[in-house]
């Protein structure tokens, strides 16, 4: 820490060139691939964005470099983004990255959600239709990606995952068939959503984590932030976690000029939530590449489950409605607690001594992992007691070519049963399990 201290100090010399003084530096929580490293320096707060190796950055369509000028243009143009004072160059020996001017807004989900200011929604829809805006002229050469390109990587994405989620299969076949039109393209933040938003009392204060702009269609950004993972909870508020749609729809139509196309909204939406979905698939491969064997990379994997069972909420209005009756849940076998102890019971075990021994003295990143440790534990104890095979390379492949629907019979109460099992080991308190569960159960 005290070399990198030194770095980052002379790194700040050369940007504003005087012989300062780095104080409380300190790394930020959150960035699953990127470090945010957070310091004062001659009275003034900044945050810096950097990734430390060029293995980081391995898969990633462009630099640093490239990201910045978004950012810079972004700002010119007045959106709420950060403003950049600094890039990293090579003689600083920090990686790659550039320095921000810190925002004091809040960032967490759970706290901006449980009381957002009531003029959050639609500074959402100024800024989305701010970055909207941004000329393309004023930009680097950034990718363009339509829908049927990005369609196309997603499937290849999935198919080098395993090919074997039958409900990501099923909903890759529905986006296919109903692809949206080409139409002109915008600049796009790309993951403009609850988490990377900052927010104070006022409203909204800076648009974070641009590593994903591109070129697209404006209802990508849209729909991206209103998949229910990215509500944190509150399923009930379809927009953002905030909100009903139609006002999200409606001030944005305002700030912008241009009306929002529903069934547009609806295949991006669904396209987002599969998204997130194969990127949850694609953590667990990192973590077995050896890239980042971080428990944490391991537990996202198995959050891909959560996508599994909004999918179905979105798509089962396509489904015939004879297919549309309730479904039987199977109770749980109990084991019997006696004798040696079992897999469950050691894995009880284990977790009670993490909940009572080392997370009520852990600090800091420590702590949260120690969280992190728990969970997934539970996830071990509950599928010891109740085991789900959902993988079915077969019907996934069946279901890609088209061969079973949505219309043959008896699938969608399979695919609606074992969701709802993996999704119970995996994720018991995500917000759609117990909808889904009324919904669908008798």
């Amino acid at each position: 820490m005290k070399d990198f201290a030194a770095l980052v100090s002379a790194f700040a010399w050369r940007v504003f060139g005087n012989s300062g003084q780095v104080e409380n530096l300190q790394q930020l929580t959150g960035g699953a691939n990127m470090e945010s490293w957070s310091f004062d320096y001659a009275g003034r707060g900044y945050v810096l964005r950097r990734s430390p190796s060029a293995e980081m950055m391995a898969g990633r369509t462009y630099g640093h470099d490239i990201e910045a000028a978004v950012v810079r243009a972004a700002f010119a143009a007045g959106v709420k983004a950060p403003e950049i004072v600094g890039e990293i160059e090579a003689v600083d020996n920090l990686g790659t990255g550039y320095l921000m001017r810190r925002v004091e807004a809040e960032v967490n989900p759970t706290i901006i959600l449980a009381n957002p200011p009531p003029s959050l929604l639609d500074d959402f829809a100024r800024a989305l239709a701010a970055v909207h805006a941004v000329p393309i002229g004023d930009l680097p050469i950034l990718p363009e990606a339509g829908a049927a390109t990005l369609l196309s990587e997603l499937k290849s994405r999935f198919l080098s995952y395993g090919g074997d989620r039958p409900v990501m299969a099923l909903t890759l076949k529905w986006l296919e068939d109903n692809l949206p039109a080409a139409v002109e393209p915008v600049l796009l933040h790309g993951d403009f959503r609850i988490g990377n938003l900052m927010v104070n009392a006022d409203g909204l204060a800076a648009v974070l984590d641009w590593e994903l702009a591109h070129l697209g269609d404006r209802h990508q950004d849209l729909a991206f932030g209103c998949i229910n993972s990215w509500r944190f909870g509150h399923i009930d508020r379809p927009a953002f976690g905030i909100g009903p749609l139609d006002i999200f729809f409606a001030a944005y139509s305002r700030e912008s000029g241009v009306t929002i196309e529903p069934d547009r909204f609806r295949w991006w939406l669904v396209y987002a939530t599969l998204w997130w979905g194969v990127c949850c698939l694609q953590m667990a491969d990192i973590w077995r590449s050896g890239l980042d064997q971080s428990l944490e990379r391991a537990v996202i994997g198995r959050r891909a489950s959560e996508t599994e069972v909004d999918l179905l909420m979105l798509l089962e209005e396509a489904a015939p409605v004879e297919e549309l009756g309730l479904v039987t849940l199977k109770t749980p076998q109990l084991f019997p607690r006696n004798g040696e102890p079992s897999v469950l019971e050691l894995l009880e075990a284990l977790s009670g001594w993490i909940q009572t021994d080392i997370r009520p003295n852990a600090q800091g990143r420590d702590r949260f992992m120690s969280a992190v440790a728990l969970n997934a534990l539970g996830m071990l104890q509950r599928e010891a007691g109740a085991p789900i095979h959902i993988q079915d390379k077969l019907l996934s492949e069946e279901l890609l070519a088209g061969n079973q629907s949505l219309a043959t019979p008896g699938l969608l109460a399979k695919l609606k049963v074992k969701s709802l099992q993996k999704l119970a080991a995996d994720q018991p308190k995500y917000s759609a399990l117990a909808v889904a569960q009324r919904k669908w159960t008798q």
